[in-house]
């Protein structure tokens, strides 16, 4: 069941009490932290205990509806891509994430804003070349992890991360985002959120020669 569903279901909280997280598939408590499994054919997001979550790392449980979002993190330092590759990827931000969508049966590119994640028209012949230049990114998921570009002043560089950690950035620039730069708080939040995934992230290399293509 839904958390839209449930809230209608289950007794009112108390007042200045918070709600306690619960798994969306067997409605045990979860905590704070804990994991989460993609929906497929919806796109939710569900929070998953961890029963739930390790029966959905098999591969055809649910006859594939539910899948279990990994924890596998790479980074990549030197991205090859070009700025004219960024051009016709049509992505006018610093950052997206970009994930197969089995649904659909496409790579989609989507960019955090203040309204959310705001999908971008993606060239499947200019990705498929990024993904080419880049081969140790190659085995992203379907689904379930996506590659996160973010273009600093030195070029770019790419995370391989868990889909829920793309929507954890959107979250944060739709709830800190002010005015038309953002703000300072929104850029520290967005800086902090970069650094700890670097901290996570297990470098990955680039061929021979590789950087950032001028």
């Amino acid at each position: 069941m839904s958390t839209g569903l449930r809230r209608f279901r289950d007794p009112a909280p108390e007042v200045g009490k918070p709600r306690e997280r619960c798994c969306e598939l067997c409605a045990e408590p979860v905590g704070e932290r804990h994991a989460h499994v993609v929906d497929v054919g919806s796109r939710a997001l569900m929070c998953a205990c961890r029963g739930c979550h390790l029966l959905f790392t098999t591969e055809g449980a649910a006859m594939g509806r539910f899948l279990a979002v990994p924890g596998r993190h790479l980074y990549a330092p030197r991205l090859v891509l070009s700025e004219d590759d960024w051009e016709e990827l049509q992505i006018p931000v610093r950052m997206a994430f970009l994930f197969h969508n089995s649904a659909l049966g496409r790579t989609v590119a989507l960019y955090p804003s203040p309204g959310g994640a705001t999908e971008s028209e993606l060239p499947m012949e200019t990705w498929e070349r990024v993904l080419a230049a880049n081969p140790a990114l190659a085995d992203v998921r379907p689904d379930v992890e996506a590659l996160l570009v973010d273009r600093g002043p030195d070029g770019f560089v790419c995370h391989l991360v868990p889909i829920d950690a793309c929507y954890e950035l959107v979250g944060l620039v739709r709830t800190l985002w002010k005015g038309f730069d953002g703000g300072r708080e929104a850029w520290e939040a967005i800086d902090s959120f970069f650094t700890d995934l670097r901290g996570r992230g297990r470098v990955v290399g680039v061929p021979a020669g590789g950087g950032n293509r001028d």
